[in-house]
């Protein structure tokens, strides 16, 4: 990882020397952070309050806050609230099945009280600034990354026959896409997991017969 500028050379950790906190931990509390309060309105030191650190640690650790924006997206996607749709894509035999789980899993952790509302890629870049257009791109490739799987999936189902030929996956990914960034909104603005769950069936319904 690119070490960022920010640090004073004379503050930088030597090679192999602990640097004295729990890096894991830190991560955490900056993904918590960013998830809550975007990437924008994220400032250097309302990370390093948050994660018990000294702005010159962050930089040695982490580089800059893009680079820790990007590893902080990235521990995410790994956790079980991030993986999810991934998951369900990988264990359920049926595109339906699969579709089904997203949808009603998305509505459960999106509105779960345990950690900030809704999606962090989709909306940690949120009134994002022209100088930070690179954190918007990286956001919305992962998000089409996301809108390409879906896709492959529903042609797949459709080869397989679980889809009539005249559906058109494409279109029904970017439906399932747009479901589930509007749930994620919906969950921000104090939607309950019941309101979540009833928007999911009702997405569930426009499935192709």
């Amino acid at each position: 990882m690119t070490t960022g500028t920010g640090a004073a050379p004379g503050r930088r950790a030597a090679r192999g020397r602990p640097r004295g906190f729990d890096r894991d931990a830190a991560l955490a509390a900056a993904t918590l952070l960013f998830w809550q309060r975007g990437y924008e309105a994220t400032s250097v030191g309302e990370l390093t309050e948050a994660m018990g650190i000294r702005p010159g640690s962050l930089y040695a650790a982490f580089g800059d806050k893009k680079a820790l924006f990007r590893e902080a997206v990235a521990a995410y996607g790994r956790s079980p609230v991030g993986a999810f749709m991934g998951v369900a894509l990988e264990e359920e035999p049926t595109a339906r099945g699969a579709f089904a789980r997203i949808l009603r899993e998305a509505a459960a952790i999106y509105s779960d009280p345990a950690h900030p509302a809704g999606c962090l890629t989709i909306c940690a870049a949120t009134n994002v600034g022209v100088e930070d257009e690179e954190v918007a791109a990286f956001l919305r490739e992962l998000r089409n990354a996301n809108l390409v799987t879906f896709e492959a999936r529903l042609r797949a189902a459709q080869r397989d026959g679980e889809l009539p030929e005249e559906a058109d996956p494409r279109a029904l990914a970017a439906y399932f896409a747009t479901i589930i960034q509007g749930m994620s909104q919906r969950s921000r603005d104090g939607a309950t997991a019941a309101e979540l769950a009833a928007t999911a069936e009702l997405a569930l319904a426009a499935w192709p017969a």
